[in-house]
């Protein structure tokens, strides 16, 4: 009886071994070899280092089970620090930080190009979608509790 049960405890130890605990979060350079290899939707998130909401979302929104499991399954997940000073290319072309020198919070090009929204000020988070075809199909600028990423991500598979 006790190795029946040292058994079934380690058949169930290993089934959540292998469940997904935590997003597998893409760079730019990933997701273009991804989507050559096999077009899906694209969940962009952009953050900074200084933005409270977005490390509520970290601690919440994407640490939720049901939100990491339908990432993983549907959609190719990018997060990009907004004011990274890196220069990231994508699709043959460069975006960089060009505000470095001259703003309090420098924001990178790729960043500002697709989470701008005219006549607004840039604020984060920022999560941008995609369609396979790399279209904007939607944008949200606020926090998103756990059950409204599953909205926002269901709605647009």
């Amino acid at each position: 009886m006790m190795k029946l049960l040292l058994y079934i405890f380690l058949l169930l130890s290993c089934g959540n071994a292998f469940a997904q605990t935590e997003i597998d979060w893409l760079n730019f350079e990933q997701l273009e070899i991804k989507l050559k290899e096999e077009p899906k939707p694209v969940l962009i998130y952009f953050y900074a280092d200084w933005c409270a909401f977005c490390k509520k979302m970290d601690r919440h929104a994407f640490k939720d089970q049901k939100v990491i499991k339908l990432l993983a399954k549907d959609f190719y997940a990018v997060k990009l620090n907004a004011e990274t000073k890196d220069t990231i290319v994508f699709d043959g072309t460069t975006f960089i930080n060009d505000e470095i020198e001259t703003h309090r919070n420098p924001t990178n090009q790729l960043a500002k190009l697709l989470a701008s929204r005219k006549n607004e000020a840039f604020s984060l988070p920022a999560l941008i979608l995609l369609n396979k075809d790399f279209e904007v199909i939607d944008r949200k600028f606020s926090y998103l509790t756990s059950d409204r990423m599953l909205e926002l991500l269901k709605y647009s598979r």
